[in-house]
């Protein structure tokens, strides 16, 4: 047993540079490589990768519509996570927080064509828009038929960095289920562009952000908040948002993050599904579910209360499974929610 003597000499450790981000990697600039051999090595049954590219793609390309999506990488499981059945046929990966360039997404394209076409979801930035465009073109020139979906979903602000128009951010993810499942069933090119302008424009997003992301070959986050300050509409890879204060409570959080969606619709819903999802680099420890229920909560209160703009307020948190499964009745109650 240590004596009583020994305690009091310790020191408390000084805490310095509060705000930088601990990360477990080799060399910053081999993370990209390396997630991507780890991410086929793991799931070998699964997915591949093609050739020595930044594609990865499914085993098994059945006779359907093929699906492509991609970006910078940085966003994980975002956008290799979620190849597979009834989701996307292949993927293409940048540098962090860079677009993939023109021939990697033509790359892409070629895998996933089975003769029925392909569609491409982009995201919103204009890095994206104008390498996949030019894909697009270059495998048209090819005699593969090619449209594309664009997604822009967050409502924050308008004409941010990167952006001309709204950005694209977390309701990409929805797209690639609701379209990998219409796809898997059949659904032919221009059905299953039709069906995602719909639910991009059924669908609305928001952010808040309590930290800045650390882009790894940098070492220091995007930008600066206080210990007390939030950031509200932030994008995802730390664009400006609209509007930075101190901390609120969750229910101050909620009113502003509901009542911002609820009124960027031009017609009033008459459901709407709420999903709230809170990164663990701003709270990587046990009360990251607590965190995200009390915003579930208040946000559902929220909403009940509005009932000028919203008859039923759902909370489609009890459909996230659904969302990352293969089951194809979850798609018709995510698109119950999207009025299809």
């Amino acid at each position: 047993m240590m004596s009583s003597r020994f305690w009091k000499k310790r020191k408390k450790p000084e805490r310095k540079g509060g705000h930088k981000l601990k990360k477990i990697m080799n060399e910053p600039g081999n993370i990209v490589e390396e997630m991507l051999e780890g991410l086929v090595k793991s799931y070998p049954e699964l997915i591949h990768r093609v050739d020595d590219s930044r594609v990865v793609a499914k085993n098994q390309q059945a006779e359907q519509v093929g699906l492509v999506s991609g970006g910078g990488s940085g966003h994980e499981p975002a956008h290799a996570g979620f190849v597979g059945d009834g989701m996307l046929s292949a993927a293409v990966l940048g540098d962090v927080f860079t677009s993939p360039t023109p021939d990697q997404v033509q790359l892409a394209i070629k895998e996933a064509d089975r003769g029925k076409g392909v569609l491409l979801i982009i995201k919103n930035y204009t890095g994206d828009v104008l390498n996949f465009d030019m894909a697009k073109e270059m495998a048209a020139m090819e005699d593969i038929e090619v449209e594309s979906v664009l997604v822009d979903d967050d409502i924050a602000v308008e004409d941010s960095t990167y952006t001309a128009g709204k950005r694209g951010v977390a309701g990409t993810v929805l797209v690639h289920k609701i379209l990998g499942d219409a796809a898997r069933s059949g659904a032919s090119l221009t059905e299953l562009k039709e069906l995602g302008e719909k639910v991009v424009q059924a669908t609305k997003t928001i952010g808040v952000a309590l930290r800045a992301a650390t882009v790894p070959e940098v070492g220091k986050p995007g930008f600066e908040l206080g210990e007390d300050e939030i950031e509200y509409g932030v994008g995802i890879h730390g664009e400006p948002g609209y509007r930075r204060e101190s901390l609120q409570s969750s229910r101050v959080l909620a009113q502003e993050l509901v009542t911002k969606l609820l009124d960027a619709y031009s017609e009033v819903p008459k459901e709407v599904g709420v999903l709230s999802q809170w990164d663990g680099r701003n709270a990587f420890n046990g009360t990251i579910r607590v965190h995200e229920r009390r915003v579930s909560f208040d946000g559902r209160k929220r909403g009940q209360c509005n009932f000028q703009k919203s008859r039923k307020l759902h909370d489609l948190a009890r459909y996230a499974g659904c969302i990352f499964n293969t089951d194809r009745s979850c798609r018709n109650e995510v698109e119950r929610s999207i009025g299809k």
